[in-house]
C-alpha cells in the first residue's frame, strides 16, 4: 500500500532532503508552495510530488487546504520555519507576527484541517522543533518563542489524538547545515563552515526512523546534537 504524505518547507535543507528520499521510495508526498511561482519550481524540482499553494503566513489560505487533502495521510510533517534574531529592545512587531504565524500559528491550523485525514489513515505528526524549543539564549526570544509554543502544541496534540490512533513527534535538531543556519551565522556576524553542524540527511534519517517505526510504540521526543568534530 503507497503511503501518502504531507510536508511544509520542501524547498530546501531538510524538508527539501525529506521530500525527495519520500518519493525515491514510492510514496506519494505533498507539499506546500507560498506562490504559484514557487509551486512550478517545487515540481521541478521534486518531479512526482503534487504540490499545494498556501501561504503559511496566512491562516486562511492554510485553511483552505482541507478541501485539497486526500482521504487518508500517513504523516504531515512540519519542516517549514522562519527566523530573525535580535533583543528584545529591538525586534519589530512584524517579526514577532511572522516567526509566530510561520512557526507555530500554521501548524496548529494546517495539523486541525488534516486531523480527519490523519485519524483515517493512523497517521504522524512531526514537528520539526529546535534546540530554541527547550532553552532561550539572547536575541532569540520570538523564535524561541514560537518553537516553544510548538513544544506545547504538540504535547497538548499527542494527549487528545492517542485515543484516534494518531502518534505526534517533536524532533529538536540542534543547528544543521542548511541554508536557515547560514542566514543565522549572517545575522549573528560570524563566519559559516557546513561541516561544523549536523548534515541535513541526519536529520531526515530520524524523521524517516519516527514514520517508519512500527504501530507499538511512538517516539515522543527526539533531540538531535552536532558532535564536535576534531
Amino acid at each position: 500500500m503507497t503511503t501518502t504524505h504531507l510536508v511544509t518547507g520542501a524547498g530546501s535543507g531538510i524538508g527539501a532532503l525529506l521530500a525527495e528520499r519520500l518519493l525515491e521510495r514510492g510514496d506519494a508526498v505533498l507539499l506546500t508552495a507560498r506562490s504559484n511561482e514557487r509551486a512550478h519550481e517545487l515540481r521541478a524540482d521534486l518531479p512526482g510530488a503534487e504540490v499545494l499553494v498556501a501561504d503559511l503566513a496566512d491562516p486562511r489560505a492554510v485553511e483552505e487546504l482541507a478541501d485539497r487533502l486526500p482521504e487518508a495521510l500517513h504523516s504531515v510533517v512540519h519542516a517549514a520555519g522562519v527566523v530573525d534574531l535580535g533583543p528584545v529592545a529591538e525586534l519589530s512587531a512584524e517579526s514577532w507576527q511572522e516567526q509566530l504565524a510561520v512557526n507555530l500559528v500554521a501548524p496548529a491550523v494546517l495539523t486541525r484541517v488534516a486531523l480527519p485525514a490523519l485519524r483515517a489513515g493512523r497517521g504522524t505528526v512531526v514537528f520539526l522543533n529546535s534546540g530554541a524549543g527547550l532553552s532561550a539564549h539572547p536575541a532569540w526570544s520570538a523564535y524561541a518563542a514560537s518553537k516553544h509554543g510548538l513544544k506545547a502544541l504538540a504535547d497538548a496534540l499527542r494527549g487528545e489524538e492517542e485515543g484516534a490512533g494518531v502518534r505526534v513527534t517533536t524532533v529538536y535538531p540542534g543547528r544543521t547545515a542548511t541554508p536557515m543556519q547560514q542566514k543565522v551565522h549572517a545575522q549573528e556576524g560570524r563566519e559559516y563552515d557546513a561541516s561544523d553542524w549536523i548534515e541535513p540527511a541526519t536529520v531526515v534519517d530520524a524523521v524517516l526512523l519516527v514514520l517508519d517505526l512500527p504501530r507499538d510504540a511512538t517516539i515522543s521526543d527526539l533531540t538531535i546534537r552536532p558532535t564536535p568534530q576534531p
